[in-house]
């Protein structure tokens, strides 16, 4: 209880991007005045304890709001601002596909030919794909299949994929047809990475520097942890407000392993929507809807309940994002997900609009879907699909 006043009294300690005292716009053209997202954000945050949260809005393909509330560390009693680093989880796969994008721009990667082909060596000198090459289907994975996850690989390889629990005794196999179906899957994205970095003869940090970071301006974003990021760094916290530590990634994962800030992230997001580093028509073919999903909910990846629940935004999956359509265009979107670590982010080109909002607490999803209509005015994103099962609805 101490803990949460002192964190009512430190929600006045904020850090404002540019002091920008301008309201947002939302999408329907409507305004929202920045006191008034302080309101919305604070008193959120209070009910359903959340521990800290950054957030970044985008108009016109220009950054105009960015802040940071709560805490980076509830024992020190510090506060997040808006170049505190943060895990950004499955936000990596954004990245990951972006860069993939670049390569295919470049004519260094197809989308469409199989990742056999790109092989050096036999499948089982790159991991732990012994199982998985038994499987003769396998060769039909394509780079495209990985980045819009339809490989037919679960998302972990140590985790039962219909109960979402571990078992170890698995190994890397596949559950379906290569193609035929969604799942989500970070273990298609770590076998292509693996593939492309032999293949290419560079590592993926390298690749992030040059084909994202640097270019966009990313300075405290990496997919390893470095030592420069120590001075301010957040600590996450689970569902029951205890600490989880910081995240220190030790090796670069396209699946999951960056780290990132707000402020950074937001600027890789306004990049995108500028159409910088891919053409139009590469920029279209990253957000095309690749293939529709039915699924009652993303997670646990391998159910077979369906649903046609989100058929009227036509939920898919584009090459590293989820895709909807909206009454204000296409939109596309990304999570990140850990027990202490909660992201998302969705854009709408066509309005030139977007939002990205991170949080260091397991309850963050949990005033994702308020926040999201009251700010922005999205009322599109595939709440119930996600589970961001709002702080007062019973979870199913």
């Amino acid at each position: 209880m101490r803990s949460y006043l002192l964190f009512i009294v430190l929600l006045t300690n904020l850090t404002v991007f540019g002091q920008n005292r301008a309201p947002v716009q939302r999408l329907d053209d409507t305004q929202i005045a920045t006191d008034g997202i302080d309101t919305i954000v604070s008193r959120l945050m209070r009910a359903a304890k959340v521990d800290g949260l950054q957030l970044a809005i985008i108009n016109n393909n220009n950054l105009v709001y960015q802040k940071a509330y709560g805490f980076k560390d509830k024992a020190q009693g510090t506060m997040l601002d808006t170049n505190t680093i943060m895990y950004a989880a499955s936000f990596s796969k954004a990245v990951f596909a972006y860069i993939n994008m670049r390569l295919v721009q470049k004519g260094l990667i197809d989308l469409d030919k199989p990742l056999v082909e790109y092989l050096k060596k036999p499948l089982h000198e790159y991991g732990n794909y012994e199982e998985l090459e038994k499987d003769e289907r396998w060769k039909k994975i394509t780079p495209r299949m990985c980045l819009n996850h339809t490989t037919g690989l679960p998302n972990v390889w140590w985790m039962n994929v219909t109960t979402g629990m571990r078992d170890t005794t698995l190994r890397n196999r596949l559950y379906f047809e290569p193609g035929s179906r969604y799942a989500y899957s970070g273990e298609g994205f770590k076998l292509l990475q693996r593939i492309e970095q032999v293949y290419l003869g560079k590592d993926l940090e390298t690749l992030a520097r040059e084909e994202v970071f640097a270019p966009a301006g990313m300075q405290r974003t990496s997919y390893i942890w470095q030592s420069a990021f120590d001075a301010n760094a957040a600590t996450g916290y689970d569902k029951e407000g205890k600490p989880g530590g910081k995240v220190r990634s030790g090796s670069a994962v396209g699946a999951g392993s960056m780290l990132t800030t707000i402020s950074d992230f937001s600027r890789f997001i306004t990049y995108v929507l500028s159409g910088k580093g891919l053409s139009r028509t590469t920029f279209r073919e990253m957000i095309r809807p690749q293939v529709r999903i039915n699924s009652i909910y993303e997670f646990p990846t391998m159910l077979e309940e369906t649903t046609h629940r989100d058929d009227k935004i036509n939920l898919s999956y584009g090459l590293g994002w989820g895709v909807i359509k909206t009454p204000y265009g296409p939109a596309f979107f990304k999570g990140g997900h850990d027990d202490c670590w909660r992201n998302y982010t969705i854009s709408f080109p066509d309005k030139k609009t977007g939002i990205v909002i991170m949080c260091n607490s397991g309850n963050g999803e949990r005033i994702f879907k308020e926040l999201l209509e009251k700010l922005i005015g999205d009322t599109f994103t595939p709440w119930e699909w996600d589970r961001f099962t709002p702080y007062n609805v019973q979870a199913k």
